[in-house]
């Protein structure tokens, strides 16, 4: 097991090393196509719609990103991935960044040769019971069959909880979102676990959401956020101020209903710096000035991006809690636009 880890790792750090200094943000411009990596479906984060359209929480990443080069935010190739083959995608350039739920870790920034650019969710794994077990508590599922995606940290995770619990489980393998609810429903498993926000995104596709339980224990901590490959920092960049701009822009008030009339020239200096009417900071980025204007006009702030798609009045019904901006006790905070 170890050797096929250790090979693994080797492999994608190969892998990076011969697209590394890519000049990503001139392949996009050429192209005029953003290619995204994203989940293969997972409600409110990364889904198509029947007429085969793509949105959620990550999704919006990558439209940012892709009007803030392109000037387009449909000009996006989204790639649906698993947690099996998503960093090989990345690392051989078959994708230009990926927005797929992934956790910021040591071993994924450092041995995998990723960088990841910030957090756009702050989340915890935890786990889902149907009611009907009987459980209140993840410390009572001693015994019980787990349904787990492999290739990710909730995996190991969930080896350590029941570790440090002294407690045993059968792991039921899948590699999807979607295959995990489907053994799931049908009984292969006593529960499943992944993040938290995925549990909520998933209960709130079932039939009778209330016949199931997410059991109050979080175990982990997931950092989760978009990555792009080492070596290639200039990319790197627009990826992450494209996501910092979101989270300044709800923390200075800029919405896609008013940022038109706020480009016009604002007394705040910050918000002139961040729509571009102060300073040279697109310039900066091989952008133009209006780079994180078309941002919030077209994809919203991060508040409006996590409301549309994930938050209390959506179906998934989650609440900001970590991801509510620093000012209002959360742990949102984008580094000064100067």
């Amino acid at each position: 097991m170890k050797k096929s880890v250790i090979l693994g790792a080797l492999t994608i750090a190969g892998l990076s090393a011969g697209v590394a200094g890519a000049a990503t943000l001139d392949d996009v411009k050429t192209r005029g196509t953003l290619i995204c990596g994203v989940n293969t479906g997972l409600t409110g984060f990364a889904a198509p719609d029947a007429n085969g359209v793509w949105a959620g929480f990550d999704v919006d990443m990558c439209r940012a990103v892709a009007v803030a080069v392109l000037g387009d935010a449909t000009a996006v190739e989204f790639v649906p991935l698993t947690g099996q083959t998503r960093f090989t995608a990345l690392a051989s350039g078959q994708i230009d960044m990926l927005s797929r739920n992934t956790t910021w870790t040591f071993s994924r920034d450092v041995d995998l040769k990723f960088e990841f650019v910030g957090v756009n969710y702050y989340d915890g794994q935890g786990f889902i019971a149907p009611k009907a077990l009987g459980v209140s508590s993840a410390k009572e599922l001693d015994g019980a069959t787990i349904c787990i995606q492999t290739g990710t940290t909730t995996e190991l995770n969930l080896a350590d909880f029941f570790r440090v619990n002294n407690m045993s489980y059968e792991p039921v393998p899948i590699e999807t979102n979607a295959e995990a609810l489907q053994q799931y429903n049908a009984g292969a498993c006593d529960a499943y676990t992944t993040d938290a926000s995925g549990l909520a995104a998933s209960r709130a596709t079932f039939e009778t959401p209330s016949d199931h339980v997410i059991l109050p224990e979080i175990i982990s901590k997931e950092p989760l956020g978009p990555l792009v490959r080492h070596g290639d920092s200039e990319w790197g960049d627009v990826v992450r101020w494209s996501l910092n701009a979101m989270i300044a822009a709800e923390e200075y008030g800029v919405t896609s209903a008013n940022v038109a009339e706020l480009a016009k020239g604002t007394d705040n200096p910050e918000i002139n710096r961040l729509l571009g009417t102060e300073g040279n900071l697109g310039e900066m980025l091989g952008l133009d000035a209006d780079w994180a204007e078309r941002i919030i006009a077209t994809v919203g702030n991060y508040s409006e991006s996590f409301e549309r798609n994930v938050g209390e009045n959506t179906p998934i019904g989650l609440a900001r809690g970590l991801n509510a901006q620093w000012t209002e006790g959360g742990l949102l905070y984008a580094p000064p636009f100067r």
